[in-house]
């Protein structure tokens, strides 16, 4: 039995220094994921507008002419910010705002129609807006991560 848990804790051990070596690839697959979904979903707004600003104008959006640029835009540089892990944090922060007022204009109604709060969860979490939230949020937590251009401008300035 002793010998049984000694071999338990040794392969307990290893798995966590594995698990400890592949950690800084979290925060660059998450700036990598999201950043091309953004930086393409902005480029893509920016190349058919007129379609973006009518859409907008369906959801009830005020000011749709003015709103379509402005995400599509925010869209575009936030993104290619995280791709580059430069201004991270501060990249996040604005996707995060887009993406819940996707989730309450383009999905409100849907969320609202949940019978129930098991509903309304399993609704919110299914949804890739809801997504990017949380890994929007784990960035503006966690950084950038090691391979970024935050991390090697703050090791510059020491």
């Amino acid at each position: 039995m002793t010998t049984a848990i000694a071999a338990f804790d040794r392969l307990r051990l290893a798995s966590l220094a594995s698990a400890d070596r592949l950690r800084d690839f979290v925060p660059l697959f998450a700036r990598l994921v999201v950043g091309l979904v953004f930086t393409l979903s902005g480029f893509g707004k920016l190349q058919h507008l007129e379609k973006v600003v009518e859409y907008f104008r369906s959801l009830g959006i005020p000011a749709a002419e003015l709103q379509a640029p402005f995400a599509a835009g925010t869209e575009l540089v936030c993104g290619v910010l995280l791709l580059a892990g430069l201004a991270t944090r501060l990249a996040a922060v604005p996707l995060i705002v887009v993406m819940l007022v996707a989730l309450k204009t383009a999905f409100g109604a849907e969320l609202g129609a949940a019978g129930g709060p098991l509903e309304f969860a399993n609704t919110l979490f299914g949804l890739a807006e809801f997504l990017y939230v949380v890994l929007l949020a784990g960035l503006v937590i966690g950084g950038a991560g090691r391979w970024s251009l935050d991390r090697a401008f703050c090791a510059r300035r020491g």
